[in-house]
């Protein structure tokens, strides 16, 4: 790597965004807005049942209507539409079911494509697809997952003889990463404390601004294919492996995409029959969904039944975790939806040192949408668990739970870390963040105030909530991920072209969809090339341009693609030295680089990185077996994750009387090692805790007995506006990621990951008191005052079981009361 010693002082900048200009004026482009001449507009039939066999599909009216071109069916398409692809087979016998873009003969969600119109206009195609009259035999729909799993089950697929696709284990005594779990939970029965809880992950939509829609030219030479996707290189290469086509005859552009949040992380059935179908009609065309399809049929996240235990020795010293899960897949396996509750594998043991561990996860198949990556993607699950369980285990043992936190997590002077999970933590200061989170929130004062409502009988009680939280990113290195039987790699290209006048164009295999790409790249190559922020321009999301890369997830942008962007710059600039050299007339060895400048030494001689440009461009006067280039190329494969981490606190009043729940304070400190733009990471932090509050209070995705999403418009799909969220007090520690030249993290998911039992946590500890230990997520008014009725009640018999969405508390400390909860959890089973 170059060492430049001296930079514009871009990185560390508060700048507002580059893309903001054109996104708030108008002046972008959105999938949906391309208008290309001749094309058509497609409408897709979709099943109002979750489990059916089509027995036929009456297409001759639909046909018959104005402005129709085609009508064509799931049996239309199939001898080409093949499978959508399953990137994860994390097992060997991973049961991996046909996923066609349109089914031919049985549907298995509510909302699956089983038809498709094609019209001159929206409007027209739409009117038509009501017309498509469909004949089906209703089949039992598979809902729940515990059900799933039992013996004589209705099955989701037939063929496959089972609902589970694949169990997936990982075992600290069989890896040599710790000791033996289960001998570690028997001797805490006998010698300290044991904690048994059931968690229920919601259902959640990503619920991102932009409907997904794609269109697709195939009237030219290449494909032309433009479509609201994170992946637009992802898209092309599986468009290519499922149509024949080859590769060079596909581009796929990802204009500016309006979000994503992982929802966007597919390659979606629309965009494989919206390709099939311009290919057989040879006209342009057009798919966008309403926002009903877009719940309704975008993939669903999260979703998960989780039974932990945990071991500790009687003065909170913890020595075991066991975690086995149930993950709900829906109807198949998407692009990663096999992987997403594997990536949670790694963090339940979170920042606490764990002597023994064991993971295991059990894929189960339903008649719903599909789950795949949503924001955090297994992060936020595991983090919840585990920071639900910190705080059982300090009531368990009657103490504050920052201080039974404090005993277990790793010291600041132990790092580097490997964990119990097999991971290796660089670096980080727990101990930091909390005491500064600690003095920002007024920790103390607040539980001297909580002691006072609780001893006044104050109907509005105050609780205080806490999530000290670590998290993997920076989705890599590509041999872990061969490792977890991940069909793609982690790396991540980028280049620069120096152009004659000096500017600079950046292009970089990432695809932004809302992260401010644009500004920070630009404020990166500023600084490592000494040019002005306004001289770079990025170039992304075209697969013609950035013929190479694989796109934004996993808060990836910075720590992969950021540090390619570095290291093809140090290439621009070792490029540039012996031309310049040569045009000074001087040695290599006397030339330093500072603010975009080759000087040399003891001298006012120098020349600037675009007077070289220029004289590249010329090519009058290079050194002899020189290039006249200094573009460069770099392809990055980091040799570890990043390791982001934080204390969240947050206060919260409950009405005891109506359930409802109010946040009074939230506080986060964040560490995400060094930080390139302090406004654009304010936005992503603000961003992810809206949406892990929204999860604990707010979001379900609910489904009847029949299969059927009745939550698929915003009104019933409950989001949190801006006067339903507090103000959020945020902050910094740093301590620098050792594994990149940048020190960066990555940030993007931090907020949501934590921020989830931060509030849970908040409004249990606010009720505890009350004889409620646990309130099933979204903890609405209803839900909250029902388990303060059950719990004042005695949360034992009629009551108890007319609850069934929280956990009975301990009767005593130690062994008996955890054992007696296992064994009630077990005889409820």
């Amino acid at each position: 790597m170059t060492a430049v010693e001296e930079r514009t002082g871009e990185v560390g900048r508060a700048r507002r965004r580059k893309e903001d200009q054109r996104l708030i004026t108008g002046r972008t482009r959105w999938t949906d807005n391309i208008v290309l001449p001749g094309m058509l507009h497609l409408a897709f039939v979709r099943s109002p049942f979750a489990h059916a066999r089509i027995t036929s599909i009456d297409t001759a009216a639909a046909a018959a209507a104005s402005g129709v071109i085609a009508v064509l069916t799931g049996a239309d398409l199939d001898e080409e539409q093949g499978s959508l692809p399953n990137a994860w087979p994390i097992t060997a016998d991973m049961k991996t079911p046909r996923h066609p873009a349109m089914p031919a003969d049985v549907v298995k969600f509510a909302g699956e494509a089983v038809a498709v119109v094609a019209a001159r206009t929206a409007r027209e195609a739409r009117d038509a697809a009501e017309l498509v009259d469909v004949d089906y035999d209703e089949l039992p729909a598979v809902l729940d997952m515990e059900a799933a799993v039992a013996s004589g089950a209705h099955l989701t697929h037939a063929d496959l003889e089972t609902n589970e696709s694949a169990t997936w284990v990982f075992d600290s005594a069989e890896a040599g990463t710790g000791t033996d779990v289960d001998a570690a939970i028997a001797d805490a029965r006998l010698n300290g404390v044991v904690i048994e809880r059931r968690f229920r992950q919601q259902r959640l939509v990503p619920a991102f601004m932009e409907p997904r829609s794609v269109v697709v030219d195939p009237t030219g030479e290449q494909f032309v294919v433009w479509s609201a996707t994170q992946v637009p290189h992802f898209v092309r290469i599986f468009l290519a492996l499922g149509t024949g086509v080859p590769e060079s005859k596909i581009r796929v552009i990802a204009p500016d995409v309006g979000g994503g949040f992982g929802g966007k992380l597919q390659f979606t059935p629309e965009e494989l029959a919206t390709f099939l179908v311009a290919r057989r009609l040879g006209k342009p065309c057009k798919a966008t969904e309403t926002r009903t399809e877009s719940i309704l049929t975008a993939h669903h996240g999260r979703d998960q039944i989780q039974r932990l235990t945990l071991a500790a020795t009687k003065d909170g010293t913890v020595t075991g975790l066991k975690v086995d899960l149930l993950a709900d897949m829906g109807a198949y396996l998407g692009l990663v939806t096999s992987g997403i509750p594997i990536l949670g594998a790694f963090m339940y043991n979170a920042i606490y040192k764990f002597p023994a561990y064991r993971f295991s996860c059990t894929n189960v198949f339903t008649n719903k949408t599909w789950t795949d990556a949503y924001r955090g993607a297994g992060r936020p699950e595991a983090t919840f668990a585990i920071e639900r369980m910190m705080d059982e285990l300090a009531v368990e043992l009657g103490r504050d739970p920052l201080e039974v936190r404090e005993q277990n997590w790793i010291k600041h002077e132990e790092f580097p870390f490997s964990t119990v999970a097999g991971l290796q933590y660089d670096s980080g200061n727990y101990e930091a963040a909390t005491a500064k989170a600690k003095e920002l929130f007024g920790y103390d004062a607040l539980r001297a105030e909580q002691q006072q409502r609780r001893d006044s009988g104050d109907p509005v009680q105050l609780g205080l909530g806490i999530s000290t939280f670590t998290e993997m990113c920076g989705l890599a290195p590509s041999r872990v991920l061969g490792a977890l039987s991940y069909v793609g790699g982690g790396w991540e290209s980028a280049s620069i072209r120096m152009l004659p006048t000096g500017k600079v164009e950046v292009i970089t295999g990432a695809s932004a969809h809302g992260q401010g790409h644009e500004t920070a790249f630009s404020q990166i190559v500023a600084d490592r090339l000494g040019v002005a922020f306004e001289d770079v321009e990025v170039l992304h999301g075209d697969t013609q341009i950035a013929h190479k890369g694989l796109d934004t997830y996993g808060s990836r942008s910075l720590v992969v693609g950021g540090i390619a962007i570095v290291n093809a710059a140090d290439k621009v600039i070792e490029k540039a030295r012996p031309i310049a050299a040569h045009v000074l007339e001087a040695s290599e060895d006397d030339l330093e680089f500072k603010g975009g400048r080759f000087g040399v030494r003891g001298t006012d001689q120098g020349v600037t990185l675009g007077e070289l440009s220029f004289a590249v461009f010329q090519g009058h006067n290079l050194p002899d077996g020189v290039e006249p280039t200094l573009d460069a190329d770099a392809t990055f494969d980091p040799e570890n994750f990043s390791f982001p981490h934080g204390t969240h606190l947050c206060a919260t009043e409950v009405d005891t009387e109506t359930g409802a729940v109010k946040i009074r304070s939230y506080v986060c400190v964040d560490d995400i090692g060094e930080v390139i733009n302090p406004m654009i990471v304010e936005g992503q932090v603000h961003g992810g805790l809206a949406q892990g509050i929204s999860q604990a209070l707010f979001e379900e995705a609910v489904h009847d007995d029949q299969g059927t999403l009745t939550t698929a418009t915003f009104v019933d799909y409950l989001l949190p506006t801006a006067a339903d969220l507090p103000h959020f007090t945020t902050d910094r520690t740093t301590t620098a990621s050792t594994t990149n030249p940048l020190g960066v993290k990555g940030v993007g998911e931090a907020g949501t990951i934590a921020s989830t039992p931060a509030v849970v946590n908040s409004v249990i500890d606010a009720v505890r008191h009350l004889g409620v230990s646990d309130i099933e997520m979204p903890l609405s008014p209803q839900r909250v005052w029902r388990a303060i009725r059950d719990g004042s009640a005695g949360a034992s018999g009629e009551a108890a079981a007319a609850s069934p969405h929280w956990d009975e508390p301990a009767q005593s400390g130690g062994v008996e009361a955890s054992q007696t909860r296992s064994d009630e959890e077990g005889s409820q089973a």
